[in-house]
């Protein structure tokens, strides 16, 4: 998967924005303001930061080793840094999904109500 198609995707996902809020270098998706994932588009290879359950984060990082690494620059709890072209796809959009769902499940129950307002739209 490159980085292309990582955009694209976080982008079908109800409430998603994308920006630069750090520099011109790193792309932020949010989901009614808060961040899910986060890709370094000057960094290569290409790889992307993704919120996790810290105890599968463990389990991720053991299956993958040297692919999924502890979030680079972020919470090494919480975040997951992944090598895009050294896993499957599928398991990227799953993570992706994953991470997308904790920031849902974060948030109050205003903004959740919002977020399934916009999804009726």
């Amino acid at each position: 998967m490159n980085v292309e198609e990582l955009r694209e995707y976080c982008l079908t996902k109800n409430g998603v924005t994308e920006e630069f809020p750090f520099d011109s270098e790193t792309l932020v998706y949010k989901v009614m303001g808060k961040m899910f994932a986060l890709v370094p588009l000057e960094r290569l290879p290409s790889q992307c930061n993704l919120k996790c359950d810290p105890e599968r984060a463990i389990e991720l990082r053991e299956e993958y080793d040297g692919a999924i690494t502890p979030g680079y620059h972020m919470s090494k709890t919480h975040w997951n840094t992944l090598f895009l072209e050294n896993l499957p796809a599928k398991l990227i959009l799953e993570l992706v999904d994953h991470s997308y769902e904790l920031v849902v499940a974060g948030l109050t129950k205003k903004l959740q109500q919002e977020l399934q307002n916009l999804a009726g739209k």
